[in-house]
């Protein structure tokens, strides 16, 4: 950063004259050059400086506090929204009002004594404007006195974790159903699982692994990542989900708030705001329950430009999708980066194994958090430890109805989602049906009958003979059997049939099932009857018919 000597240019004469007078000595008359070089001397001196930090008041010690605790500088904005602005004024208005006498905040105290300056550095994210303590200066600082200043948070109170959900590895299988239905072309609704807390979406679920290197760009899934992924212990695929999440771009969370629509071409950076995120909760005690709001709270406070390069918050086009208002300005600041926070809290972090949530009671909103037993591991790029080994086998029912619980291994279930039809999901198993349907659809993306007895056959306790036997019989013959709907009618006589089939509405007839019964071919239903009043007979439809 710039020393003093660098700070000073460009003020006035009659601001180095400010500065002289505040710090105890006179400036002679003299041009700004010579002022600059006698205000040096001055200054940089440990006693002069150690008085000067003394004498403060409490607020700027503490702005100051900041200052060095972030070494040396703070982003303009979030400065001056925490510690109070600097009036503008021109030599002639200053000389005239000496705000210096009567500063109004924190950060004007420090600005007339020279302990902040303000100027443009590099960021990641470009130039941004910051408030600094000039190098020099920051070096002969002595440790400010400890201030009363806001933690990011407080312990949460016991009825904030009265009802716990700890994490589970559940986004695993999550994970393994959507790459079963991606391969299969089945449509997967946006919203994925539905939780208590924040809906798991295909959005956020397709985002990570395309981040992991198991989809393409079009979401199709990648055979030979997908198989490792599949085949690997839960603890490792955990930590891998997590890693991709965690560095990739493609997961955006603001794009995923329910709440908002995003509209425009402006940019922001998710790796930055969760790195942020992530930084503020690893200095959390471990196995203390958190007040989520205060946390959000204090965020507002300490860094709320977190996502905001250079504290611009009218640029994003943000609308909310309840009243239609666009969430410009730092007064949205709840609606949109404190709910991003919350969001990430409750969603993400929740369901990639770092945090425990709790609420008050059922169908409450979430009050608290704690991080988790697998979050150390996770946050130095390790597998979290006491996962459940997958080595269940397969339930194959003699009514070619088959179920996988959790622990099946994902492998397995991902190649027999692919020849069954889904049944549903409960909460311990997944429930699959074998149809000709089903064969004909693995027939078609180059699997075989054989394979999939042979899978049975591995990784099932027992296959019920029948089953097997009925699945080779249909890769021989095709289906023995079918279901289909169909209109029937009834006629009271023989006579009556056979009289309908020398009429002109014999072509809308089916095949017969009976003397008295004939199938009836779909939209002809009127056509029939109006031939049955012309050959003399009355009937009518019952039901739904058509």
């Amino acid at each position: 950063m710039p020393d003093l000597t660098e700070s000073l240019q460009g003020r006035d004469l009659g601001h180095l004259r400010i500065i002289s007078k505040l710090w105890g000595s006179e400036l002679g008359k003299q041009d700004i050059r010579s002022a600059i070089i006698q205000l040096n001397a001055s200054l940089l001196k440990p006693l002069s400086v150690n008085e000067m930090v003394s004498s403060l008041p409490m607020e700027a010690k503490a702005a100051l506090e900041d200052l060095t605790q972030h070494g040396g500088r703070l982003p303009w904005a979030q400065f001056t929204r925490m510690y109070g602005e600097v009036r503008e004024m021109g030599p002639a208005k200053r000389d005239r009002e000496r705000p210096y006498e009567l500063p109004v905040s924190a950060a004007e105290t420090l600005w007339y004594r020279a302990f902040v300056a303000r100027a443009f550095f590099d960021t990641p994210a470009g130039p941004e404007e910051f408030a600094y303590v000039p190098d020099d200066l920051l070096e002969l600082i002595p440790p400010v006195e400890k201030t009363d200043k806001p933690m990011y948070g407080r312990p949460a109170s016991s009825p904030e974790y009265a009802l716990i959900s700890t994490v589970n590895d559940h986004l695993l299988d999550h994970a393994c159903t959507l790459l079963a239905a991606l391969r299969l072309g089945i449509n997967i609704p946006e919203e994925f699982v539905s939780t208590s807390v924040e809906a798991l979406t295909s959005t956020f679920m397709k985002s990570v692994l395309t981040a992991g290197g198991l989809l393409d760009g079009a979401s199709e899934p990648i055979p030979e990542p997908v198989r490792i992924f599949l085949e690997s212990k839960r603890g490792e695929a955990m930590r891998q989900m997590f890693l991709a999440w965690k560095e990739s771009s493609l997961t955006n969370e603001l794009c995923l708030l329910p709440e908002l629509t995003i509209e425009g071409n402006w940019e922001n950076d998710p790796v930055r705001s969760r790195r942020v995120i992530l930084e503020y909760l690893s200095s959390i005690p471990a196995d203390t329950w958190w007040s989520l709001g205060s946390f959000i709270s204090a965020f507002k406070q300490r860094n709320p430009d977190f996502q905001r390069p250079a504290g611009d918050y009218d640029s994003w086009f943000l609308r909310s999708n309840t009243n239609g208002e666009y969430l410009r300005g730092f007064e949205h600041w709840d609606e949109v980066d404190g709910r991003l926070v919350r969001y990430v809290i409750t969603g993400p972090l929740h369901w990639l194994g770092m945090l425990d949530l709790a609420c008050p009671e059922a169908e409450h909103e979430v009050t608290a958090f704690r991080l988790s037993g697998w979050s150390k591991e996770l946050l130095k790029g390790e597998a979290p430890k006491g996962l459940p080994v997958e080595n269940e086998p397969l339930v194959v029912r003699s009514d070619a109805r088959l179920g996988a619980r959790r622990t099946v291994p994902r492998r397995v279930r991902y190649q027999v989602a692919r020849f069954c039809e889904w049944v549903k999901e409960t909460p311990d198993e997944y429930q699959y049906r074998i149809s000709p349907a089903s064969l004909t659809r693995a027939r078609q993306q180059g699997l075989t009958v054989s394979q999939l007895v042979s899978l049975l056959n591995r990784h099932a306790k027992t296959v019920p003979p029948s089953l097997i036997k009925a699945l080779e019989r249909w890769d021989k013959l095709g289906n023995d059997a079918r279901f289909e709907k169909m209109v029937v009618l009834r006629v009271v006589s023989e006579d009556i049939l056979v009289a309908l089939r020398k009429s002109r509405a014999s072509r809308f007839l089916g095949e017969s099932l009976g003397p008295t019964t004939v199938a009836v071919k779909t939209g002809a239903v009127d056509k029939v009857l109006g031939a049955l009043a012309e050959l003399g007979y009355l009937g009518e439809k019952r039901g739904d018919v058509e």
